[in-house]
């Protein structure tokens, strides 16, 4: 899900692909408030925003390739899992925290009384180290039932551990094969629901491993093969790019234009992305939106609870609806950033001093 910050000082850091990430981030916070709204997916105007987790399971293994095919020949297995663990875990627990508040406190709901003490405590201490537990039956069997979007994040670190234990050590061919595998169980998939919007809950718990599978891999080729495209779309151009996935109408050939997204245009994307030009005028905001999108991701679902069960008390007209989804989107980005500025960083940064003394 990020740009690992522990490479060496003496890597290129791919800027563009940071701020892309921003922008998958924003394309998910905008979903889930449409997916409220407009349950038809087929008048959704942004029913393909979920589609932005397989966009960040391919940067990932390209940049976990990057950061660590060579440093792993060096560096234990001890250290990889503590770096990836101070990298996601503190937000992961932010994330469940604010997940349990909002379930207390969330003014327009009655969840509370569905729900035992000792079954809340178990949600959350589940929620709080990552163990997938589709209980909660008035959140749709969500894995995580006090932050959904974690279960990208298991599926995340399951890679991290496949990759440390086994994928570093591969050779390329291996991987090839790997990965058409890996192709043929998303089309399983696409045959069989007729999307890929499944992982989050129960029911379709194995097809998030498909789309970790081949996205992570597709992104380590991409690596591992330098398939990196020169080119100079830039960063607004691969935002144009990349949005235009998300906005995709949604429709009967669904099945089709989820693969062709999934496993051609993606990985496409990242390459480009890699290998694009960067103009001095678009650092700080490729910066900005990378800084802010792992925090916005997994900060975001509790305030959505709070939206979605507005939404069908209150039954706002549409000039509300805009409104609301508008500054809402502006102020979780307002909020992401303090949570980086004020937790995240200086969680991560005293973890490290911990852990180096």
């Amino acid at each position: 899900m990020d740009l690992v910050n522990h490479v060496q000082q003496s890597k290129k850091h791919f800027l563009v692909l940071d701020g892309l990430r921003g922008v998958a981030a924003i394309a998910v916070v905008v979903f889930h408030f449409m997916e409220w709204i407009i349950t038809d997916f087929t008048k959704n105007f942004i029913a393909h925003g979920f589609l932005a987790v397989d966009f960040f399971f391919c940067l990932s293994g390209f940049v976990i390739a990057y950061a660590y095919d060579n440093r792993l020949q060096t560096t234990s297995l001890k250290s990889f899992f503590k770096l990836r663990m101070i990298r996601l875990h503190p937000l992961v627990i932010l994330g469940s925290v604010l997940g349990l508040f909002g379930f207390f406190l969330d003014p327009f709901s009655t969840e509370t009384t569905a729900y035992s003490s000792g079954t809340i405590a178990l949600l959350f201490i589940a929620a709080v180290f990552l163990v997938p537990l589709p209980i909660m039956e008035s959140r749709a069997f969500n894995l995580f039932g006090f932050n959904a979007p974690a279960w990208s994040l298991f599926w995340e670190y399951v890679a991290n551990i496949v990759y440390a234990l086994i994928l570093h050590k591969l050779s390329k061919k291996i991987m090839f094969v790997l990965t058409a595998i890996a192709a043929i169980a998303v089309c399983i998939v696409l045959a069989h629901a007729g999307n890929i919007i499944g992982g989050w809950n129960g029911e379709t718990f194995w097809h998030g491993g498909a789309r970790v599978a081949y996205s992570f891999l597709a992104g380590m080729l991409i690596y591992r093969c330098n398939w990196i495209i020169k080119n100079k779309i830039g960063f607004a151009g691969l935002t144009l790019l990349l949005t235009a996935a998300f906005l995709f109408p949604f429709g009967k050939w669904n099945w089709l234009t989820e693969g062709f997204l999934v496993l051609i245009y993606f990985p496409l994307l990242v390459s480009l992305g890699a290998g694009t030009s960067l103009s001095e005028k678009t650092k700080a905001l490729c910066t900005f939106s990378g800084a802010i999108s792992y925090p916005l991701y997994m900060t975001h679902y509790a305030f959505i609870w709070v939206f979605g069960h507005y939404f069908l008390e209150q039954k706002p007209d549409t000039a509300t609806l805009v409104v609301i989804v508008s500054c809402g989107t502006v102020l979780l980005i307002a909020f992401s950033y303090v949570v980086m500025k004020c937790y995240d960083t200086p969680v991560r940064i005293w973890l490290q001093k911990r852990w180096n003394k």
